[in-house]
């Protein structure tokens, strides 16, 4: 699919991942509806991009939000093409320690965030592209959906995060098939440890010690390299059902 002249809608858009990938977007001519919590951040970076982006308040959790955005960017830009979802977050807890078992509401927490929160945007974005027309190949829509290298080598303490990424890399290929015969493919994205606002409250020592860990290159990723792999995703027609590690060859140990 051509990125120019299509609608992209981003969850998390406003910030990190996100931000980057609203930019590289915009950048290579769609539109981009940037559904973001943050509305200070979301429409600084409107305000930046110029006519072709908007700005919709989007808390992924509630379903009620999800579906307004996704309204919004139809109204506004009359389809929705791609879908992006980078909200998310994580936690550190570990199954039980000397204070006592995990904190079960922390659990659903991240589940809802990164899992669910995920999901809602899914099946908005996709009831509404499968009325796309298509292409030439008959294609409607691209879904690309955030996991993490936790999901399949979680650190210690990172239980509740590791299960919601490995769930979403698990939905990948069902949703790929369910959405087949409307022409709108899905892949998930699992990156490694980047450059983003949360990384950069690390202290140095400790980003030595995760960059000791990357076998190539030796640093941590760039927000753009993601954003990179989404429109490469977008463009290639061949990628679908598929969840791609980018991470420079990291497999972290245990902690």
């Amino acid at each position: 699919m051509d990125v120019k002249g299509k609608t992209a809608f981003i969850t998390g858009g406003a910030s990190g991942l996100g931000e980057a990938t609203t930019r590289r977007l915009r950048g290579a001519g769609a539109n981009v509806m940037i559904a973001d919590f943050n509305r200070q951040n979301g429409e600084a970076l409107c305000k930046q991009l110029g006519a072709r982006a908007g700005f919709a308040e989007v808390d992924v959790t509630k379903t009620d939000t999800v579906k307004d955005g996704v309204d919004l960017a139809i109204k506004t830009f009359g389809e929705i093409h791609i879908l992006v979802n980078c909200a998310g977050s994580g936690w550190v807890g570990k199954t039980v320690d000397k204070q006592g078992p995990h904190d079960l509401d922390a659990f659903k927490k991240i589940v809802d965030l990164n899992l669910i929160g995920t999901f809602d945007c899914v099946r908005w974005a996709a009831f509404h592209m499968q009325n796309n027309q298509p292409n030439e190949d008959g294609e409607r829509g691209v879904i690309i959906n955030t996991a993490s290298v936790a999901a399949f080598e979680p650190q210690m303490g990172q239980v509740a995060y590791a299960a919601s990424k490995a769930a979403v890399v698990g939905m990948t290929l069902a949703i790929a098939r369910d959405l087949a015969r409307s022409g709108i493919r899905c892949c998930t994205i699992a990156p490694g440890t980047f450059d983003t606002p949360l990384t950069a409250l690390m202290p140095q020592p400790m980003k030595d010690g995760i960059i000791q860990h990357i076998p190539f290159p030796r640093r941590f990723g760039r927000p753009d390299e993601f954003a990179m792999l989404v429109q490469q995703i977008v463009e290639n027609p061949f990628f679908n059902g598929e969840t791609i590690r980018l991470d420079g060859a990291v497999r972290f140990p245990p902690k």
